[in-house]
């Protein structure tokens, strides 16, 4: 039987950021299969492409929006059977020539209660998956796992008065499906969405969140009451610079947004990035006497354990 040895072999190498490219959620995905097929004498003389495909949905991509030449996000229809809480992060891929499908995991940046699917990914030139998804079109098909999965939910956190999200490039993805909650509003006074990039243009959503949100029919009056945004550039003039790291250490995150420093008694993290910025993140929450929550006991900080493998 494969184990948690040959998930760590087979993604020994691989390079990933929260909200795209997963390498070790798809080494344990491939794992997973393997241990089912050889534990199901039945499924011998089926073909394994097939076992594979039915963990998972075809969907049909409805729009491609590309940022930069480095990002893009586009929709898909979404199978009615599929459930997923917002925060959660499912496999997508495309099938190959041989009809065995490439997986990688991606955050789910749609809503859990709007009929489309949405992904907001990078473009990666020697990429397996993402050489070939970024140059997908309107009307392409494109497979995603029906088991959506993740530690990024609010129900993970005990109850407080602000919740911070915080997200460096793709690790805005989570953050879209959660801001578009409306129990987010219901367990927060305010919501802080802070969103760190090199560049200007990478600040995707950027309009949507500062002027179509806070219109919408149903969610616009929470998000103009509490919903905060800080967008921040380090390579850029920009109104915000700097690392969000180096926000929270020198206290100018709070500073500019008027708000006391960190602290749990009254505040909650969520946290999706790059493995660096989570391994410093999480080690500034548990220095400020953060206790970090997951799927069996609440806390006040969460961050996704898989994006944090390295």
């Amino acid at each position: 039987m494969a184990g948690l040895r040959d998930v760590k072999a087979l993604a020994a190498g691989s390079g990933y950021t929260c909200g795209c490219r997963i390498g070790w959620l798809a080494a344990r995905a491939i794992v997973f299969f393997l241990n089912r097929r050889r534990s199901v004498p039945a499924m011998a003389g089926r073909r394994p492409a097939a076992f594979i495909m039915s963990a998972f949905n075809e969907e049909r991509v409805l729009t491609v929006h590309h940022w930069t030449d480095r990002l893009f996000s586009f929709t898909t229809t979404r199978d009615q059977s599929l459930r997923f809480s917002n925060g959660h992060f499912t496999m997508i891929g495309l099938k190959q020539p041989n009809g065995k499908p490439l997986l990688r995991a991606y955050s789910i940046a749609s809503a859990n209660y709007e009929e489309h699917l949405e992904f907001l990914s990078i473009k990666v030139p020697d990429g397996p998956l993402t050489s070939q998804l970024q140059h997908i079109q309107p009307g392409d098909k494109i497979i995603v796992g029906r088991k959506p999965t993740g530690t990024l939910l609010i129900d993970y956190l005990l109850p407080g008065k602000r919740l911070y999200l915080l997200g460096t490039g793709t690790g805005l993805a989570p953050w879209m499906s959660i801001i578009r909650d409306p129990e987010t509003y219901e367990k927060f006074q305010e919501v802080i969405l802070v969103h760190g990039v090199r560049q200007v243009n990478e600040l995707a959503y950027y309009e949507y969140i500062t002027v179509d949100l806070p219109r919408h029919e149903f969610l616009g009056e929470m998000v103009s009451k509490q919903l905060r945004y800080y967008p921040t550039v380090t390579r850029e003039p920009f109104k915000n610079r700097g690392r969000i790291t180096t926000l929270i250490e020198t206290g100018k995150l709070e500073a500019d947004l008027g708000l006391p420093k960190l602290n749990p008694a009254e505040d909650r993290v969520m946290i999706c990035g790059s493995p660096e910025m989570l391994r410093d993140l999480k080690r500034m929450m548990e220095e400020r006497q953060f206790v970090e929550g997951n799927t069996s006991t609440p806390g006040d900080f969460v961050i996704e354990r898989a994006f944090a493998e390295s």
